[in-house]
């Protein structure tokens, strides 16, 4: 063996807490954040260096997350309102998490894509042809993980209501309907709260705004698109409803609900140590 393979790099103290120092509080010139290469580059170690010294201290400048914080003055009013439905929910009763996932596009390719095969990966041009779009309006059973789903053209309180009517001939009678959707205008149409009026057995919950992650449904209409949407190739917006509705079928036939697990003070106390570290860096 050669003297000194395998051993970690010599570099001082001085050096580690430049580089440190450097990676949480300033940026290269032009750039947004560090990399390995140019990190090295301007304190003149190697990359290997920089990536053992990252490594030890939990760094990754080439990571990022997004967040938002709700500014809803009901904010956790609300919040436990819809957490207690989640952990607690009511007897003689059914609670849906409802939501529209507007503007689906029927995208068809340009070329024909290649099918899968030993040593290379199914293949799919990265240009499509737009064949119109639809609205899937979709209420998830948190209990069971059943979707109650339809597909209608456009989301105006119309289809709203079209929707809140399907909901009504598809919950048996005899119980309560809790929903749980967002703030969006539609849901508070004059017509919609008339109907909602004449039918008292729905309550609605509304989300805080900009919580999108406390609707559940939001989870399932991430598997939909993965499992079912993003790699389809559909010739017509009747093939795109086609394909939702036998993904509907199938879920509906082996439901999986989600569990929600997060307490409402859990999700508070990290919402209000968030909020003092938001006010920290701002003021």
């Amino acid at each position: 063996m050669r003297p000194g393979r395998g051993r970690k790099p010599q570099i001082s103290d001085q050096k580690v807490s430049e580089i440190v120092h450097a990676t949480l509080h300033d940026k290269p010139a032009g750039e947004t954040h560090w990399s390995c290469r140019t990190m090295a580059k301007a304190h003149g170690v190697s990359a290997a260096t920089v990536q053992l010294i990252w490594s030890a201290r939990g760094l990754k400048p080439h990571l990022v997350k997004t967040f938002k914080l709700s500014n809803d003055k009901r904010f956790e009013e609300k919040l436990v309102d819809v957490v207690g439905l989640y952990l607690n929910p009511p007897e003689m009763a059914v609670v849906l998490c409802m939501d529209e996932k507007s503007q689906i596009q029927a995208l068809d390719r340009t070329q024909p894509s290649l099918p899968i095969k030993k040593g290379r990966a199914g293949t799919m041009t990265h240009d499509y042809k737009r064949n119109g779009t639809t609205t899937l309006f979709a209420a998830l059973d948190v209990l069971t993980g059943k979707v109650i789903g339809q597909c209608l053209p456009r989301h105006r309180h119309d289809e709203f209501l079209k929707f809140l009517r399907t909901i009504n001939r598809a919950v048996p009678a005899d119980l309560q309907v809790h929903l749980i959707l967002d703030n969006y205008a539609t849901h508070k149409h004059p017509n919609v709260k008339t109907w909602l009026a004449k039918h008292p057995r729905f309550h609605l919950h509304f989300t805080p705004t900009s919580s999108s992650w406390l609707n559940m449904v939001e989870r399932w209409f991430g598997k939909l698109d993965d499992k079912a949407i993003r790699r389809g190739v559909f010739q017509s917006v009747p093939d795109l409803i086609t394909a939702i509705e036998t993904y509907l079928t199938t879920n509906n036939t082996n439901p999986k609900p989600f569990i929600w697990t997060a307490t409402a003070e859990q999700i508070l106390t990290k919402v209000r140590r968030g909020r003092v570290t938001l006010n920290t860096i701002t003021n």
